[in-house]
């Protein structure tokens, strides 16, 4: 299926649907919200270093979980039918350097915050902070191997795109890491709808993990002189009936 995208023709009418909509939110509650915001800011001034840590913490692992998941969309081909391949590796590469610089605010913050005081060198040298080393070890490692991540995208082309993938794989260990410490480290993760957003988009990415796995076997033990791409691989995988399916697989 090729990229068609959304009917031009509605363009217009588009953005006059959401521009209506963002005047309705505004005039609803656009002055009950500025109050609110006022009182809440005036009443917890010293508190906004902590309330902003755990904000950016939430919203970097949010972006890098979606850049990692749009990375696997992107390599098992599901995204090829809704979106041009060089659009999608482009916001792959920006949603990695978005969560980075999120997480590079988010230990910053931490030199301001009173609740737990961190020195500027207790947030760069991992395993030596006051609140729970280990696990923000686990984070401050992570935090470093994103930064080589995003690095090597400006390297793609002078590796090669061999050693680039292979070299990629450290994203799934960065992933890793920085699951453990939202769920070890982070203050909200007790709170279910922290808890099960972690372990939402965990599930998601082992999923298409193993997605992706399965459709790299199948292209290796596909003849070298007919080997399709993994696009056409997924879709004789899934329009094949049962029984057809375990003889390929034996």
């Amino acid at each position: 299926m090729k990229y068609r995208g959304l009917d031009p023709r509605t363009r217009h009418l588009r953005w006059v649907v959401f521009l209506a909509a963002v005047v309705v939110v505004l005039l609803a509650t656009g002055g009950g919200a500025l109050d609110a915001a006022s009182t809440w800011l005036t009443a917890e001034q010293d508190r906004l270093p902590w309330y902003a840590t755990r904000l950016l913490g939430l919203l970097s692992y949010l972006i890098i979980s979606g850049s990692v998941i749009y990375g696997l969309l992107l390599s098992t081909g599901i995204l090829d039918a809704i979106a041009h391949r060089t659009v999608s590796f482009t916001l792959h590469q920006d949603l990695s350097a978005i969560g980075l610089g999120l997480a590079l605010v988010h230990a910053a913050m931490l030199t301001l915050d009173h609740s737990v005081p961190y020195s500027v060198a207790e947030v760069f040298v991992p395993f030596s902070g006051p609140y729970r080393p280990i696990w923000v070890g686990v984070g401050q490692l992570s935090l470093y191997l994103t930064i080589v991540v995003v690095a090597s995208f400006s390297l793609r082309k002078r590796i090669g795109q061999k050693r680039w993938r292979t070299f990629h794989y450290v994203t799934f260990l960065a992933f890793l890491g920085v699951t453990a410490h939202g769920l070890m480290a982070g203050t909200d993760a007790s709170a279910p709808w922290a808890f099960w957003g972690y372990m939402a988009l965990t599930a998601t990415v082992v999923f298409l993990t193993g997605y992706r796995i399965v459709l790299a076997v199948a292209l290796r033990r596909a003849p070298a002189a007919t080997r399709p791409g993994p696009r056409t691989i997924r879709q004789a995988v899934t329009t094949q009936p049962p029984t057809e399916r375990g003889d390929a697989a034996a």
